[in-house]
């Protein structure tokens, strides 16, 4: 009983260090996009030519690394689990060579195809210094990953949460400098800018791998020692440990690409789509609202859902390599609940107060708020398949998560091409408004996909009345209140910006006053939570 309890701190633990990390990441990289986006010069011009170049970036980076702290965490656990840890060490070793290599590749076909990439696939010419600036980051990010999945196999998420932290921090940091030192040297050209802006993204990742490679060598000790104190250890060949981390990271990786092949599609097809009743300007304005502000937005709830997507991939690798499927389904059905209770109330908040978090946010460029709403309807779904995608990759189901997504990205892609060219005037869903909707749809398909097959999976029986009447009474009440007060502070106060600001606070109370009162959270969900032994008996006994 006490190793049970022990495991689950050990859990939440790791994922609340991760959900604080991917907080801090988002609010800092919110900071910057803020600044960008206001900054004269920039704008969403300037988010155009930046998110283009950065979407071709993140397909190079998927094939190289995307995947691979998972794939890499979830063998590093099953070895660790069984004491196995010469295995274990053995493994990161084959995956830093190989990954290693593939990123520089990687690095190089980007670098020298820069010029072909932006002219012809992206059509927007001045994407090629961006693409250019970011080709060194690929090599750097792969070996950095195979170090943070080492770690997190041994279930020190520490790690990836202060890397992620110290990179985004350096990203911020660096972006405002460069982006500053070039406008006045240049006179502030909008695509140097966007370069520069990439650059700094360059800078702060090889600042990351430092920090990661001096982390890994204060270990080293502690390593050795371990590596001595192994059971169970089986020789293998080289050939066949590097069959099992590409058995592994290929389907984890097919996920990642499915999912940036996903936003690729609207860097290829939005601009051009637009072309058919706007200018090319207004087409690639257009692209950077959607691109840069809009998806800025709508992702802030995967910061605090990622970590239940992270954790539960070696949490339930090492459950599973001990036949403790009570364990899974435990902390698979709490991660859901809390993935929904995450989801859904930014989901209504933010089509609720569309408008004035963009005034509020980006007063030098607030239209998109039509966009922004339609965009909104896809988050719920998407933190429910972050945290289905963790548990099915834990579970050694490496390819349903890539194939639900690759039926949801043909989807998009059919919708993209139907409603992209259709003036909004002529259909309300048409346009950019079009795009949004069609990533929405993606997701929704990709989730339902996975659901099926991890109920089927591992039996998986969730309450109707817990999961869904709850959470959703919550929300509509939430919504209705806050937007409600929002209105009528509206007239008493006069600035819509302070009015905003709290509304929004507004909403966070009234949302967990919800949650107290609806008692959704049972006695030992409360008690897997950190410091929620606290939280439970302070409810209950005052």
């Amino acid at each position: 009983m006490k190793a049970k309890r022990t495991q689950k701190e050990s859990f939440m633990k790791g994922v609340f260090v991760l959900m604080v990390s991917q907080i801090l990441v988002k609010i800092l990289g919110v900071v910057y996009k803020l600044y960008l986006t206001n900054r004269e010069g920039f704008g969403d011009k300037g988010n155009a030519i930046y998110s283009s170049g950065f979407q071709i970036y993140a397909l190079f980076l998927t094939v190289s690394s995307i995947g691979v702290p998972n794939a890499v965490s979830k063998l590093i656990s099953e070895r660790v689990a069984i004491g196995d840890h010469k295995g274990a060490y053995k493994i990161f070793k084959i995956a830093l060579v190989t990954f290693g290599l593939l990123g520089f590749a990687c690095s190089c076909i980007l670098f020298l195809g820069a010029k072909t990439i932006s002219q012809n696939f992206l059509q927007i010419p001045e994407a090629e210094l961006t693409l250019v600036a970011l080709s060194p980051s690929i090599f750097f990010v792969s070996i950095s990953c195979v170090i943070k999945g080492y770690f997190n196999g041994r279930e020190n998420l520490k790690v990836t949460a202060n890397s992620q932290t110290l990179e985004q921090l350096f990203k911020t940091i660096l972006s405002v400098i460069l982006v500053e030192i070039i406008s006045i040297v240049s006179g502030v050209d909008t695509a140097v800018m966007a370069a520069g802006a990439n650059l700094a993204t360059t800078l702060a990742t090889m600042l990351c791998f430092s920090y990661l490679y001096r982390y890994y060598k204060s270990f080293k000790q502690e390593i050795a020692w371990e590596i001595k104190s192994t059971v169970n250890y089986k020789p293998t060949r080289i050939r066949k440990t590097l069959k099992q981390i590409l058995a592994v990271s290929i389907p984890m990786s097919l996920t990642g690409i499915m999912g940036t092949i996903n936003k690729n599609i609207d860097s290829m097809t939005v601009v051009r789509g637009l072309k058919n009743f706007l200018s090319e300007e207004a087409a690639k304005i257009e692209y950077g609202i959607l691109s840069g502000k809009v998806d800025t937005l709508v992702t802030l709830p995967m910061s605090f859902n990622m970590a239940f997507a992270t954790a539960l991939v070696p949490s339930i690798s090492s459950a599973k390599a001990i036949g403790d499927i009570a364990t899974i389904r435990k902390r698979v059905s709490f991660s859901i609940l809390v993935t929904i209770l995450v989801g859904l109330p930014f989901m209504i908040v933010m089509i609720l107060f569309a408008e004035p978090i963009l005034k509020l946010l980006f007063p030098n460029a607030t239209s998109g708020s039509f966009i922004y709403q339609i965009s909104c309807f896809s988050i719920i779904f998407i933190v429910l398949e972050q945290t289905i995608c963790g548990t099915l990759h834990g579970l050694g189901k490496m390819m349903t998560p890539a194939i639900s997504l690759g039926v949801g990205v043909v989807i998009k892609l059919i919708l993209n091409l139907l409603f992209i060219p259709i003036a909004p005037q002529k259909f309300i869903l048409g346009g950019t408004a079009g795009a949004a909707l069609a990533t929405a749809v993606c997701h929704m398909v990709s989730v339902s996909i996975q659901f099926y097959v991890l109920k089927k999976e591992i039996n998986l029986k969730l309450d109707c009345k817990k999961f869904i009447i709850k959470p959703f009474l919550a929300v509509t009440i939430m919504g209705i209140a806050s937007y409600q007060a929002y209105l009528f502070l509206l007239t008493k106060i006069g600035s819509e910006n302070l009015t905003t600001v709290i509304g929004l606070g507004i909403a966070v109370i009234i949302y967990l006053i919800m949650l107290i009162i609806l008692r959704i959270f049972s006695k030992e969900e409360y008690y897997m939570m950190p410091f929620g032994k606290k939280f439970y008996d302070f409810f209950e006994n005052g």
